[in-house]
């Protein structure tokens, strides 16, 4: 299995983030089998363009909550990344209490 789960939710109180303030989270590594995503449906063309992260954050956003990592937003690169068969990605990582 490539996640630890696959969730359809987002079980963590609302963050209200921007994308400025996710720019200002450093990046780190992320192993894929530690995380639940929040999605359970993805585009497949999104996933097979070439740039499709052209006009968003490099970095997945994960948001790291009561000991599970949810993946908010980066699914397709996530993916993509284990397609490739690596087994990591850099993401930037949201602590919430």
């Amino acid at each position: 299995m490539i996640f630890k789960r696959v969730g359809e939710e987002k079980p963590y109180p609302e963050h209200g983030l921007t994308h400025r303030q996710w720019a200002q989270i450093a990046p780190r590594q992320v192993r894929l089998d530690q995380l639940v995503t929040t999605k359970r449906w993805l585009d497949l063309e999104a996933l097979l363009e070439e740039d499709s992260t052209f006009y968003g954050d490099l970095f997945a956003h994960v948001v790291s909550f009561e000991g599970d990592l949810y993946l908010e937003d980066g699914l397709h690169r996530t993916l993509r990344a284990a397609l490739q068969q690596r087994n990591s990605v850099h993401a930037r990582v949201l602590e919430l209490s």
